[in-house]
Order: structure tokens, then sequence, then C-alpha cells
């Protein structure tokens, strides 16, 4: 008996691999071999019937992920309330207007795999193992479509970390401080340390004269450089554009942190004179400041050197300020830009942080926050628990993040940094010009590579192409891996569709002049 049985279970690890990806020949296979299981083995389950599942809850899975398909079955439509959204008119399908709708609760625009229980004879027959397999190979195939339309985020996909894959059979957990050793030794803070040196020196922080970590996201360099602000100034009031990433906005209800929203010009850029009128308003509390290096939308860079001259002119002295610049993306870009205002530590600044799987393109999401040692050492205590110390926002930090970033950055270098660069920003300043020359109307700030243009009429367009809407624009981000092939065959389809959207006459280009000036909109009542 045994050595029939490991007879069967070699037919079926053979076959498996055989049919690794079509499920149903799969299942077939696994049904033959339990009718063979079951007739010479008492006692048995009953083999499943063809149209069965296990437990009765795993459903067969279609060709493809189809991930651009609505699935609005979870979606309370009554929730929908809001009288500033985009759209007044009528509601169908979870979508207003043709623009879908965020709304609460289950509001899902995906397939859900269920997790089912596995049956008693799994391990006999396989199923199981072959089923996990073609729901992989599948999703594997839907993120290789997906990623070919992907234009609306500022993430760098153009990366290959084949050779660190020796490492995920480790769980590696930098908790603590990265400068001090604790007693969990499967750990990467030599990789940590590296990384943080090589952005000290970016942004001109001795060694000795900074503190920071890799953490895990770019709103967790937020959430930390505005909470230093806050330990230095417990009274002081948090400063940020209306144009400021929504986590500036997250810390202040965090912190409880009184917060005054600046004014921004048409380019995104905070308006320094609303910025020292307001300032002027709360002269008897400290400030704390953010700066935004490439804002969320349309990529606009904030004067830092102006922005200090106002804070000075408002009669703030050295020691009654504090300022964070988020440098979520353009953080790492600017230092390469000829002619950029200058991030350094040698101007009054307290911390940037920036985004890792953004310009320099990571598998996971992570960051790095960057802050002078003396503004830090009120923040951190010491745990007992891991005999180190502890300054950061998330205890436990992802190890693997800190080796990604610096494997990257030793294989490209400043030199290759720069490269990438130009190629973002010449291509987005090429895109803007051939999205003007078909009547579209488009922005690009001179310094980012974040081309803003008319929102397109069509969500499922919208949806396919991953593109990021803000009222009547959207942008795309030019990173390293957005070829002028792939923006050709973007504004090719977006041409074709705009042929659609306008020919009877019902519907009409938006107008964009509110959102980033009458000079760049080529409505009907500005062109």
């Amino acid at each position: 008996m045994a050595e029939f049985w490991l007879a069967v279970h070699g037919l079926f690890v053979a076959l498996r691999f055989f049919f690794l990806f079509d499920n149903q020949l799969v299942c077939s296979v696994c049904q033959i071999i339990s009718c063979a299981a079951s007739s010479k083995m008492a006692g048995s389950v009953d083999v499943l019937a063809p149209d069965s599942s296990i437990n009765g809850t795993r459903k067969p899975l279609t060709e493809v992920f189809n991930s651009t398909a609505f699935i609005t079955d979870h979606v309370h439509v009554s929730l929908i309330a809001e009288e500033d959204d985009i759209g007044k008119g009528e509601t169908q399908n979870g979508t207003e207007n043709g623009e879908r709708k965020i709304v609460l609760g289950r509001n899902m625009h995906t397939m859900c795999l269920e997790v089912s229980e596995p049956d008693i004879d799994d391990e006999v027959t396989g199923e199981r193992e072959a089923y996990m397999a073609s729901v992989l190979a599948k999703y594997k195939k839907s993120l290789t479509e997906r990623t070919k339309y992907h234009l609306g985020y500022p993430y760098n996909l153009d990366f290959d970390y084949e050779a660190l894959s020796q490492l995920q059979h480790f769980s590696i957990n930098n908790l603590g401080d990265p400068f001090i050793e604790s007693n969990y030794g499967v750990h990467s803070r030599q990789f940590e340390v590296g990384v943080l040196d090589w952005f000290a020196r970016l942004w001109e922080l001795e060694k000795d004269e900074y503190w920071g970590y890799i953490t895990n996201c770019g709103t967790e360099g937020n959430l930390h450089g505005i909470l230093v602000g806050r330990e230095v100034f417990p009274d002081g009031i948090l400063y940020a554009s209306e144009e400021s990433h929504y986590s500036v906005f997250k810390a202040a209800r965090m912190y409880r942190m009184e917060c005054v929203k600046i004014d921004t010009l048409c380019s995104g850029e905070i308006d320094c004179d609303d910025f020292k009128a307001k300032l002027l308003c709360h002269k008897d509390k400290p400030a704390i400041v953010n700066v935004n290096i490439g804002t969320t939308v349309k990529g606009a860079v904030d004067d830092l050197d102006l922005v200090i001259k106002k804070i000075e002119e408002a009669g703030f002295s050295r020691d009654s300020f504090y300022i964070h610049c988020d440098g979520a993306l353009f953080g790492l870009m600017l230092p390469f830009v000829k002619r950029a205002p200058k991030v350094s530590f040698k101007k009054p600044i307290g911390s940037v942080s920036v985004s890792g799987h953004k310009f320099v393109g990571c598998p996971v999401p992570c960051g790095v926050q960057i802050t002078r040692l003396e503004h830090v050492k009120g923040l951190s205590r010491n745990v007992d628990y891991i005999s180190s110390r502890d300054a950061t926002i998330m205890g436990s930090r992802n190890g693997h993040a800190p080796i990604f970033l610096w494997y990257s950055l030793n294989m490209k270098g400043y030199r290759g940094l720069q490269e990438e660069v130009q190629k973002c920003l010449r291509n987005a300043h090429y895109f803007k010009g051939r999205l003007v020359d078909a009547s579209i109307g488009a922005m690009v700030n001179e310094l980012s590579s974040t081309v803003v243009f008319e929102r397109p009429h069509d969500e499922e367009f919208v949806h396919k192409w991953q593109l990021a809407c803000q009222g009547n624009i959207a942008h795309v981000v030019v990173m390293p891996n957005v070829t002028i092939e792939k923006l050709h065959d973007f504004l090719n389809e977006l041409l074709q569709k705009r042929q659609e959207w306008f020919r009877d006459g019902k519907c009409q280009p938006r107008c964009i002049a509110s959102a980033v000036g009458h000079e760049n909109c080529l409505c009907a009542i500005h062109r």
C-alpha cells in the first residue's frame, strides 16, 4: 500500500509541473487520482463532483483577472454624500456622471479571493496546491498587465532585485534605534546606516550631527518630521500649503496641533505673501512649517529660501521656528537639477523625508527620514525589551527595505540618478508639448516631471491608465519606467476617446483655468 501511494504522489507531482497553469486540467487529473485512491483505501471521503468546490466555497477562476472591471455588489450608493464632490448628476452603479465615487463601507472595485479551510484529502490529491499555484500564476499575469498601464502615481517600476531573492527566506527586522544594537540579531542595520549616511551627505549634514531611519513609507517620514517639530515646540502652530500631501494634515489631527492652511499659486507653490500674513497673525507662538519639495498633484516645488526669508521678515528668530521638508518624490530628484533651489541642512531646516519606492524604485513602500541629532534626543526613550532606544513612529521596520535602497544606490550612483532625472524631465516637457499640440490643456512645472492636463471624461479610461485625478484635472507622473513609446500610446488612445466623448457636442473639454491658470487652459472659453 505504501508503494502505491508513493507512486500516486509522484505521478501527481509530475503532472502538476506540466499543467501548473491550467486549473481545469489539474482538477480533472486530481479527480481521477482521487477515484483511484478511494477504491483502494477504506474510509476515504467521497470524490468531489466535477462542479463541486472545496468546502462548497471555492469558485473556479476566470481565465484572467479582470482588474479593470468594477465590482459594485458591495457599493452602498446611499452613503454618497459630500456637497463638494465632483459631479452633481445621476448616480448609477457606484458612479456619478461616469466618475467613480468613494463611499463608506466595502467600496470594492476588485475581486475577492476567499480563504477556505483545507479539506481532509488535500494532502492526498494535491488539489489545493494546484489551485494556489493557479491563483498566483493568474495574479502575476494581472500584475504584469497592470504595470503596462501605470502613469498616474509616482512609482518607479523599473527595477531588478533578483540578486536579493536569496534574502527572502529571512525575517529581517530593524527594530529600535538604527545606531544602537539590540538583542534581535536578524537585522540589516549596517545597510540602513549606510543609506542614511548617503542621504545625510546629499543634504549636507555631518555624520555626528544627524539622526534618521528607514521608514515604512513617505507618510511616516512626514509624521515623524512634524512630531519632532512639535517636540521642539510643544505649543507651535503647523503651517502647510493647501496642496500639501494629506499626511501633513493627518499629522495635525493625530497630534492635536493647530494647523493653518496657506494659499497656493496656480503652479501649486506656496503663496509666500499669504504665508507671511498668516505668520504675523500668530507671532506669539512658534512656527512649525511644512515645505513641499514637489506637491502631490502638480509637482510644485516650494521656494525654500523665500519661505525662510518670509519667516524672518515676520520677526521669527532661528530658535522660534522649525521647517520640515516633504521631498517624497522630488527630494531625491532636485539635487540633480541645475538651477534648482537647494535643500540643505546648512540652511535652518529641521528635517527632510523622501520615499524610497518612488524615484529610487523598490518593491515595497519605504522612505528615509533625516533630522538633526539635537532635535531627536527628547523624543528618544530606552526600551528594555529590545535592549535599545527608540524614537521611531513604528517599532518594527522592514529590514529588507534598507537593502533594496543600498543595492539600488550602489548600482546607480550619482551619475546614474542624474541621467534618470534628466530623462524624466525631458520626457515630461515633451509630453506636455504633445498634449498642447493636440489642443488639450496642460501644464508642467519647470522643475517637475508631473504633467497636469484635462481630466478624461471616461472613468474606465482613468482606471485603465491608473490616473490620479482631482477636480477637473488629472496628471501623469513621468518616471524612469515611463518611456516615450508609452506616452505616445496613452496620447493616441486619449485622442481616440476624445473623438467619442465630443462627437455629439454634449460634452466639451473641461475648463482647468482655476486649477492651473488661464494660460494653460484650452477649453472653449479660454482657447
